[in-house]
């Protein structure tokens, strides 16, 4: 939810700057109106082609750091023999 309204108080901060120029009248022009239209929906698809890349993306990501999290945590094999301690040469 803070997601959807972080992104869609900022298309809506975006779109106004960018179409609404004449703050002298309580509704806006029609010239206005339409530019808000077509900004909001370049807004809305783009933001659709984002979230179908990352819902094809993030399986992937997800398996792969999964796997890289079970490798982190399996054993890395067989522990190496210790060699043997130098001790006195007469012993």
């Amino acid at each position: 939810l803070r997601d959807f309204l972080l992104v869609y108080n900022r298309m809506t901060e975006l779109c106004f700057r960018h179409c609404v120029c004449n703050l002298n009248y309580r509704l806006l022009t029609g010239r206005e109106e339409s530019c808000l239209e077509s900004c909001a929906a370049r807004l809305v698809r783009a933001n659709h082609r984002l979230m179908g890349a990352y819902v094809g993306l993030m399986p992937a990501l997800l398996q792969r750091r999964a796997a890289e999290h079970e490798a982190a945590a399996a054993p890395a094999g067989p522990p190496a023999s210790p060699e043997p301690a130098p001790g006195p040469a007469g012993s």
